[in-house]
């Protein structure tokens, strides 16, 4: 059986970027949880940072990346320009196809552009971005889109269960399971 690691981005005590009421770390443990349900679907073992709405630490996170065949982190982007949207990924140049295929089936179920010229992947160094422990560990980090641009978020908050399956049939084809499709 394939095993991937699937966690949540911030903490129990760490927020993350905020729109109104909503919290980055509820919307990264609520897809945490429902990608690792789709996961288990399609009969592969998730392992994650928490069940429910617990959200270790990124510590705990990056215990776990070495566990899987493949480790991603979720979390959303925040500008303060409202419009600023897409998706994008970090990570090493190893895992670059699965980041471009990432960013494109969440760029497909949510109607927002991939960022940057590389299909969505960016290093771990790219702009304001810099030596981010998950992404030195082995990990992905999946900025599923703003948070800060109100359009993006409804959409997300609609589309997150369609979004989800989509993001573990990537996965699944990744470690080499068949998907739902």
């Amino acid at each position: 059986m394939s095993t991937v690691t699937i966690t949540a981005g911030h903490s129990n005590t760490d927020p993350g970027a905020v729109n109104g009421n909503v919290t980055e770390a509820e919307i990264t443990t609520d897809m945490r949880n429902i990608v690792a349900y789709c996961l288990k679907d399609l009969g592969i073992d998730a392992i994650t940072d928490g069940k429910g709405s617990d959200n270790q630490s990124l510590r705990q996170a990056i215990k776990l990346i070495k566990k899987g065949n493949v480790a991603i982190e979720f979390h959303c982007n925040a500008f303060h320009l409202p419009t600023a949207g897409g998706v994008e990924a970090l990570a090493q140049p190893k895992d670059k196809a699965i980041c471009q295929k990432l960013c494109e089936a969440v760029s497909d179920v949510m109607g927002i552009p991939v960022r940057g010229s590389a299909g969505g992947f960016k290093p771990e160094n790219s702009g304001q971005h810099s030596r981010l422990g998950y992404v030195r560990n082995g990990g992905i980090i999946l900025e599923l889109f703003f948070i800060s641009n109100p359009t993006e978020l409804a959409t997300y908050q609609a589309k997150k269960w369609p979004l989800a399956r989509e993001i573990a049939d990537v996965i699944a084809q990744h470690v080499g399971v068949g998907c739902t499709g």
